[in-house]
């Protein structure tokens, strides 16, 4: 019984290794997780793997989406209220998140560039939403900017997301071959829905239906399997899809 346990510990140790070096985590990581197989797991799981999955991103947008329904301005409010009250780095940050949620772009990234001033320079999570920012306000290049700083700095932090905002803005500057080829390594990376749809939407966009089509049935494969809860958490990306796809002329 003892033997079957240890293996137990060993296989789920195995498969958080994995997912450390598909996620190219730091390298302690696998020290942690074969010299210490259960605590390392557990530290592992709740420190990297859960943080990073589709569960709790999925938990999160829901309950804020249900907050947003009933009380559309209260997150923007309480932001407000707390950096004024208190004016720190992370009230300010909330306050730009808030901002951009609310619809104002450019009052957000004029809140962002002041969060970055002085030791929140390097920031990943200021930087990541300054470049949302820039790119909500059509400006790409800007957008790029901080995304290449983000990549050079934190290799690392939130790839997915990285990757497909660097995507978006290189569409919108025109650089469709490399907006392409970031699509198709973010596709290839992480595989996810969210991935797949903005492939398809910039295909979709670019004319380039053959590719569009593809996507769409791999989309519509995906979708066919879920249930009212994951449609309704999706619902803002499908909106944009079918937008993008009003266009495309029937598969032939």
């Amino acid at each position: 019984m003892m033997i079957v346990v240890i293996g137990l510990h060993v296989l789920v140790a195995l498969f958080f290794a994995v997912h450390a070096i598909r996620s190219r985590q730091q390298m302690v990581w696998l020290m942690i997780l074969f010299m210490f197989p259960l605590l390392g797991s557990v530290v592992y799981f709740f420190g990297v793997y859960l943080p990073d999955s589709r569960i709790e991103r999925g938990g999160c947008k829901a309950a804020a989406g249900a907050a947003k329904v009933f009380d559309p301005t209260r997150e923007l409010r309480e932001a407000q209220e707390a950096f004024s009250f208190t004016p720190t780095a992370q009230n300010q940050m909330r306050l730009a998140n808030a901002q951009l949620g609310a619809g104002d772009p450019e009052g957000a990234a004029a809140t962002y560039v002041e969060c970055l001033q002085g030791a929140f320079a390097n920031d990943p999570d200021i930087r990541l939403g300054a470049a949302r920012a820039s790119l909500a306000c059509g400006r790409h290049g800007e957008a790029l900017e901080h995304l290449e700083r983000l990549r050079r700095l934190q290799p690392n932090f939130r790839p997915e997301q990285t990757s497909l905002l660097t995507a978006r803005a290189l569409a919108l500057a025109g650089r469709l071959d490399a907006a392409r080829a970031e699509f198709e390594a973010a596709v290839n990376r992480h595989g996810s829905f969210e991935a797949k749809a903005e492939f398809a939407i910039w295909a979709a966009e670019a004319r380039e239906f053959q590719l569009a089509h593809r996507l769409q049935n791999d989309l519509q494969a995906t979708m066919d399997h879920w249930d009212r809860h994951t449609h309704a958490m999706n619902l803002p990306l499908i909106r944009r899809l079918e937008a993008a796809f009003a266009g495309v002329p029937g598969q032939h």
